[in-house]
């Protein structure tokens, strides 16, 4: 797959909530940059990381833009996130359902035709103030 192939998969896999076809595309090695937060190794930290944003949130990809270097080995993504708040997660406000939209950019590097790098960047602040309103 190309890049923006495996990028399209990833994130199809992602609005089905299907961690395992998401890991199926990173390499072991696989390093998570979130926005906010330390950096998390390997695959089975990343597992644990989506076990918990999908217990924490109901979230989709609206509208990808992808991106690839000409030698495949780095990629982007573009796209709108929408919502559901559904279990509060440490240190953020109480979560009662309440739906959001953010704007996020993600970067990634590839080897070997896998995900080696993730990372993801949106604004807290405007995401804070949308569930605060919500």
């Amino acid at each position: 797959m190309s890049v923006t192939e495996t990028l399209a998969a990833y994130y199809a896999a992602f609005n089905r909530q299907d961690a395992e076809a998401m890991l199926a595309l990173l390499s072991d090695d696989v390093v998570h940059e979130p926005s906010q937060g330390d950096p998390r190794h390997g695959k089975d930290a990343f597992r644990a990381f989506l076990a918990h944003m999908n217990r924490c949130y109901a979230e989709q990809v609206i509208d990808p833009v992808f991106m690839a270097s000409a030698d495949g080995t780095s990629g982007s993504a573009e796209f709108r996130l929408t919502g559901r708040y559904l279990e509060t997660d440490e240190g953020l406000p109480s979560a009662t359902g309440q739906e959001y939209a953010l704007r996020v950019g993600a970067f990634f590097e590839f080897a070997d035709g896998l995900i080696t790098r993730v990372s993801n960047h949106y604004n807290l602040a405007d995401w804070i103030q949308q569930v605060q309103a919500g």
